[in-house]
């Protein structure tokens, strides 16, 4: 009997989807839940996790159309909006949902083949609830009601995949309903349970009448103790790794008193000694919160590298390793445009078509690497296609023809390769709506920059191209070496120090009259003056009197010459604010143990500004 209430309020629904225009997302309602905006936001991040793996999960799908358990996830996913959908009465984004349900029922019971077509009308499906989520988040901010979006196309041609007998209702296709996987605590979970349960026969569908929860939903509550995670709002978040970064300042500056330098007695250094180590355990949980995997930055280049593919007729396969990698979020969140530059890149220049690939004795699927992991304390992405190369050639041609580079300039390899982010330069040879307006290389590197990180090129003729992005794990704290120039102190990021040393006179060269060197190893290595540099009176004149730090840039080594070196601190980095944010070589401040505030250093940074000079 619940079966057939079920089959003739799924009927009514698309009887009466038939005859009524459709409604925008937040159309007025008499339900009052509809309008909280409490269950609306907690529907919209719900959801955006649910589509996120549903894309996921239609990739995989595209790989091995055989895949019955990735056709269960999306069914899960689509059936569990629909759900919470109907209970907000939110009807464009049930409508759809249902409709996409319906087919995938048809797939899961054999009665229907997955193909392209299908996976393309489903992933169109799941861009049109990501527009509908949108103009949600944007009714939420500005209290103004989103556009309706018209879905009868999209119903009808998701209706056409099925292609059920005329007059056929596509809701008595729908076998039995498999509940969207564990229920745990909280409104929009009820919600998702009220909508896998069938509804008894004297309930009524319309509005919202809610039956008492069932025993399964009590039972999950009252194993609340046994929830793993909650969330919680990012701007809290950012305030609480901020306020912490406060109190490793406060230690500090107690730890460095020179009241408490003079007479110290046992039990205030053992109170002392507690405060930090107390602060230190703080600290390393507040940045932890912060972190997230880097898979969830790759994943979204799946269906980029899918829908380039496809559109230029080219074969290409994205492999992932690393994912597992944590990563700072905001970090993650600023790389994602970076990362999605590199890989068109890489598909429309980089990837040759499966013929030229085959006369190459080459594979005629390319392969698109992306891959992280941890080196010398800051996270390293690579991302790498065995495609055809840069063509050194023809990027120096270009490079003299914008005037990049002086006549006769020498350059070394990785120097010819890294003209590539120079801002408009470009060597297609023609422009397509990808790429070849020479406005993608030069934002990846400036938005790297921006993350205290570089970004370098190598390639091989024929064999293909790889970037390399060094990034520092958070945004937040550093390690530094705190050194003196005169008066003034500045801190060095340990991440981009090789090696200290205090040369001999005689390592010390002068080249062509205006370069000095030092002999590092066996190698010269140009020094910069940090005292010229920020104009500052040093201590000593001399490079043989001075400390100089050995660092690295572009694939070249450099040294910085310093007066002495202070001591290693763990640094909470402060903006110096929108009129000091683009110096050269100055990375941002940091208040030191004795309360004096210190220049955190680009090296990056300064050695560019010197080597363009």
């Amino acid at each position: 009997m619940a079966r057939k209430t079920e089959q003739k309020t799924v009927a009514a629904e698309e009887a009466a989807a038939a005859q009524e225009p459709v409604a925008p997302p937040a159309a007025a309602s008499a339900n009052p839940l509809a309008g909280d905006p409490e269950l609306l936001n907690d529907f919209i991040l719900e959801s955006k996790e649910h589509l996120t793996s549903i894309e996921l999960q239609l990739l995989t799908l595209d790989q091995d159309p055989g895949n019955a358990e990735a056709i269960h996830a999306i069914f899960r996913g689509f059936h569990t909006i629909k759900g919470m959908a109907g209970f907000l009465d939110l009807d464009a984004v049930r409508e759809v949902s249902h409709e996409v349900e319906t087919i995938l029922d048809l797939a899961r019971n054999g009665a229907l083949g997955i193909t392209g077509a299908v996976i393309d009308r489903i992933l169109e499906s799941k861009d049109y609830l990501t527009r509908c989520l949108t103009d949600l988040e944007t009714m939420l901010q500005t209290g103004q009601a989103p556009p309706a979006r018209d879905n009868a196309a999209l119903i009808e041609a998701i209706r056409g995949l099925g292609g059920p007998a005329p007059g056929t209702s596509l809701g008595s296709l729908l076998g039995p309903v498999t509940p969207p996987g564990p229920v745990t605590m909280g409104l929009m979970e009820l919600a998702r349970e009220v909508a896998a349960t069938p509804p008894e026969p004297d309930v009524e569908m319309a509005g919202v009448a809610c039956p008492e929860a069932p025993e399964a939903v009590k039972a999950t509550e009252t194993k609340a103790g046994a929830a793993r995670s909650i969330k919680v709002d990012t701007a809290k978040l950012d305030y609480l790794v901020d306020m912490v970064g406060e109190m490793v300042i406060a230690q500090s500056l107690v730890k460095h008193d020179p009241d408490l330098a003079t007479g110290l007695k046992p039990r205030l250094a053992r109170n002392l000694s507690q405060l930090a180590r107390i602060t230190d355990d703080v600290q390393r949980t507040a940045m932890s919160m912060r972190m997230i995997p880097v898979g969830q930055l790759f994943q979204r280049t799946g269906r980029l590298v899918r829908d380039l593919s496809r559109k230029y007729g080219k074969q290409v396969e994205l492999d992932l390793e690393g994912e597992e990698t944590e990563l700072d979020r905001n970090i993650v969140e600023e790389l994602a445009d970076p990362l999605m530059h590199m890989v068109r890149n890489a598909i429309d220049h980089g990837i040759e078509m499966p013929e030229e690939r085959v006369r190459a004795g080459k594979s005629p699927t390319a392969r698109v690497l992306l891959k992280a992991g941890h080196q010398a304390g800051h996270i390293v992405i690579q991302v790498s296609d065995d495609g055809r190369g840069l063509d050194k050639e023809r990027i120096l041609r270009k490079a003299r023809e914008k005037n990049l580079i002086p006549p006769g300039a020498g350059l070394t390899e990785t120097e010819i390769f890294n003209l590539i982010f120079q801002p408009g330069f470009s060597t297609a040879e023609k422009v397509t709506d990808v790429s070849g307006r020479g406005v993608g290389m030069d934002v990846v590197r400036k938005h790297v920059q921006k993350l205290r990180g570089r970004v370098d090129a190598s390639s091989v003729r024929g064999q293909g191209t790889s970037f390399l992005m060094k990034l520092p794990l958070t945004l937040a704290i550093i390690d530094g070496l705190v050194v003196g120039v005169g008066q003034q102190r500045y801190i060095v990021p340990i991440f981009a120090v090789r090696e200290m040393l205090k040369p001999a006179e005689d390592a010390i060269s002068t080249v062509q009259g205006t370069n000095e060197m030092a002999m590092v190893r066996g190698a010269l290595v140009p020094i910069i003056r940090l005292h010229e540099r920020f104009n500052v009176k040093a201590r000593f004149e001399k490079p043989w009197e001075s400390l100089l730090i050995v660092s690295e840039s572009g694939g070249r080594q450099f040294c910085l010459m310093v007066d002495e070196l202070i001591g290693k601190q763990e640094v909470v980095i402060k903006s110096l604010g929108e009129t000091m944010q683009n110096i050269a070589g100055v990375a941002g401040g940091a208040i030191l143990g004795d309360g004096r505030v210190g220049l955190i250093l680009d090296l990056e940074g300064l050695f560019g500004a010197s080597h363009r000079e």
